[in-house]
């Protein structure tokens, strides 16, 4: 897990959680300065945060050089004026075929607001683009910040008491389909490990019998190492079974948001226009009303 990303009912004027930092050395903080785009914010912080080991990919990775030097608020200014970064955001934005009056949010209206949490530098942070810096929240670890993030989510949900019940908290991950895609291949090795050996190749080859990978050294005897082959075929069957399922889900993901972005507007109204040519449309509504008024 590279980030977790917490939305929440936003209030003006609240008090940050901890103290915040100015001095952002080693951290890329940047400003929101584009209304409704905090949850690709959220995202952006923890991307550019993450470890050197984690490929960003050139645009990311230039823009994280160019803004280098930069301050909060330039930082978000490039993020604004970034084409490709411009263009995700808005390929998954709802279409407004018909066009309202901009207004401004009241009190009695309903804002919500993206944040994120991760570990950098041994420090656990909280980050979030309408504040002047990152706020550290304790000494942490790879290993354990996920355990010291809870209370601190907790306490965020716990100053709205009962009064509020719409949170969501998601975690940015490595794509699960590359993670499963190395677990396949280090079983894939392992098995041609147990073939050689049965073949005599952990001797004559100069195969390392106890180099093993991460589940530990091969087993001994050719009955054993047999069984160790055939439980990694049941286990890579498995594998490959959860990778097609990931491909199938992305693929539904993309169908639903190609629907999402879609504009009936001119298939509906050409749709009603047409009952409405052959004599149908009034039925139909005095069908619906009557159901109505039921």
């Amino acid at each position: 897990v590279y980030g977790l990303i917490f939305l929440f009912k936003y209030r003006s004027g609240e008090a940050p959680s901890a103290p915040v930092e100015v001095d952002t050395n080693n951290i890329f903080f940047a400003s929101q300065v584009i209304t409704n785009a905090c949850a690709t914010q959220a995202i952006l912080s923890i991307l550019l945060n993450c470890p050197p080991a984690v490929e960003l990919g050139d645009e990311l990775n230039n823009m994280k050089e160019f803004t280098n030097d930069f301050d909060a608020d330039l930082k978000g200014l490039a993020i604004s004026n970034s084409d490709t970064i411009r263009k995700a955001h808005n390929s998954f934005a709802r279409p407004e075929p018909i066009m309202e009056d901009q207004k401004h949010a009241t009190g009695d209206d309903d804002v919500f607001h993206f944040i994120a949490y991760m570990p950098i530098n041994g420090q656990l942070y909280e980050l979030d683009g309408l504040k002047k810096g990152p706020i550290a929240h304790g000494a942490c670890t790879d290993a354990d910040w996920m355990a010291k993030v809870c209370p601190v989510v907790q306490r965020r949900i716990s100053t709205y008491a009962s009064s509020e019940i719409k949170f969501n908290l998601m975690a940015l991950i490595k794509n699960r389909s590359e993670v499963l895609e190395e677990k396949v291949a280090a079983l894939e090795l392992r098995k041609a490990m147990c073939v050689s050996v049965m073949g005599g190749g952990g001797e004559d080859g100069g195969m390392d019998v106890d180099g093993g990978g991460d589940e530990g050294p091969l087993p001994s005897g050719a009955e054993a190492l047999a069984a160790e082959a055939a439980r990694i075929d049941g286990e890579v069957y498995q594998l490959r079974g959860d990778i097609e399922a990931e491909g199938a889900k992305m693929q539904t993901w993309r169908d639903e948001n190609i629907r999402r972005k879609f504009n009936y507007i001119p298939f509906i109204f050409n749709f009603l226009k047409v009952l409405a040519e052959t004599k149908k449309l009034g039925p139909l509504i005095e069908t619906a009303k009557a159901k109505g008024g039921r």
